[in-house]
């Protein structure tokens, strides 16, 4: 089982930038077309930006034409929690990062397949690490 990492909103503020910080901690959207990996096409991993849980490969993401970025499986299912998200007058599947409960994004069933899910990620939520 993953140790929980809570730290107080002061401490959160103080490790991420602002935009960071509004989208995972306050469960923002950053702007679709924005982020800094959204069309990012290097090999490598993506992880939670908060606390360095590893959540994507770069070869399991794809151009979904969201204008986030997109990845069909993360690397291991147990590092997302899911959660019901009934905001803005629908309802979603919220992803979030198990070990910190970062915002990460939403999963729609509208990905490619072997998996036929699209998890709709936040550049914000993610640090990337190259090969």
């Amino acid at each position: 089982m993953t140790k929980k990492i809570t730290k107080t909103d002061a401490e959160w503020q103080a490790q991420l930038t602002a935009e960071q910080y509004r989208v995972a901690r306050q469960d923002g959207t950053e702007m679709a077309f924005s982020g800094e990996y959204y069309d990012q096409q290097l090999s490598g991993s993506y992880q939670c930006v908060c606390c360095g849980t590893p959540l994507f490969e770069a070869e399991k993401k794809y151009d979904s034409g969201s204008g986030w970025p997109s990845f069909w499986q993360p690397v291991d299912a147990g590092n997302i929690d899911e959660r019901v998200d009934v905001s803005h007058g629908m309802q979603r599947v919220e992803a979030r990062c198990k070990t910190c409960d970062a915002h990460l994004g939403h999963i729609f069933k509208d990905g490619p397949q072997p998996t036929g899910l699209r998890y709709c990620i936040n550049s914000a939520s993610l640090q990337f690490k190259p090969d």
